[in-house]
């Protein structure tokens, strides 16, 4: 089952984690599926809004993160359960109670830093791999978050993935991220590579000349597969990005045309991976069956 998303543009700033939150909570909430975030930011953002500030340095200090799993499987040689790492019952929004997440720590900057002095880079992949494999059959969706630049781990997720989403900004700079990627992409293809499932244009400023001449340029190259729907900069996401303690509704979280947007791609999501699914489908589960959980 092809169903793994690294999501990433070599440029920060264009909304990349507040992006995959949004994704998350909607495939959960509104197509009821089962949903993995692994954060592989070392700022840790998307992990800081699917739970407490306290749960995320509880986890953090009790060695729970990816940080923590990478370092036993890659420096250590030793055994290690992936899902021992992940963490259920996160996100605020009361009807997407089925988003797991394997949360991140800062300390993954200088994991990187130990791989690339040890010449790790074969084990961290193999890792990678291994990790993939195993939650393909057991999650709907995983959504990788990637952060920008091209990092040895970085690398090791997009050549790992099924697929890759590029999120960008509607103007010149978050562009030009996005073509360093896809030079990135052509180097070593005896590598393997994600397919590239699409171009989510994000910060939409709808009073923007510019802006929309930027969505119509991009629109216009196939080769990018943009996504139909645009998400609109609004302040909307900037609270959806802020973890509340009292759950809330999904339509709360994400309403008018912010949520029109994110729900719109979601079912796009849905639809190119059945597109490139295989004929024979894994079965869906009704709860993933990971036992950690963020309280």
């Amino acid at each position: 089952m092809r169903n793994t998303i690294a999501v990433m543009n070599t440029k920060g700033g264009v909304g990349k984690s507040t992006l995959v939150l949004a994704l998350a909570e909607t495939l959960s909430a509104a197509h009821n599926k089962n949903v993995l975030v692994i954060d592989s930011d070392a700022q840790a953002t998307a992990s800081n809004m699917l739970m407490t500030v306290n749960d995320l340095y509880r986890l953090q200090r009790d060695g729970l993160t990816i940080v923590d799993f990478l370092v036993a499987k890659v420096l250590r040689d030793e055994e290690a359960k992936w899902s021992d790492f992940v963490i259920r019952d996160v996100s605020d929004v009361d009807d997407a109670r089925s988003v797991y997440l394997m949360p991140s720590d800062m300390q993954l900057t200088l994991f990187e830093r130990e791989v690339s002095k040890e010449a790790a880079h074969g084990k961290l992949r193999t890792s990678i791999a291994e990790v993939l494999n195993a939650v393909r059959d057991i999650f709907d969706v995983v959504l990788i978050d990637c952060p920008p630049g091209l990092s040895v781990l970085t690398e090791s997720w997009l050549r790992e993935a099924d697929f890759h989403i590029s999120p960008t900004k509607a103007d010149y700079v978050s562009v030009c991220g996005l073509e360093v990627f896809r030079r990135f992409k052509a180097l070593n293809p005896e590598m393997g590579f994600a397919e590239n499932m699409g171009v989510m244009i994000n910060m939409h400023d709808t009073a923007s000349e510019t802006d929309a001449e930027y969505i119509s340029w991009l629109k216009s190259n196939p080769s990018n597969r943009c996504f139909n729907a645009v998400v609109p900069r609004v302040n909307t996401l900037q609270d959806a990005a802020r973890f509340q303690s009292q759950h809330r509704s999904f339509g709360a979280k994400y309403p008018g045309a912010v949520g029109s947007a994110i729900r719109s791609l979601s079912a796009e999501i849905i639809q190119r991976l059945a597109e490139a699914a295989p004929v024979r489908e894994a079965p869906q589960m009704e709860q993933a069956p990971v036992d950690q959980v963020a309280s």
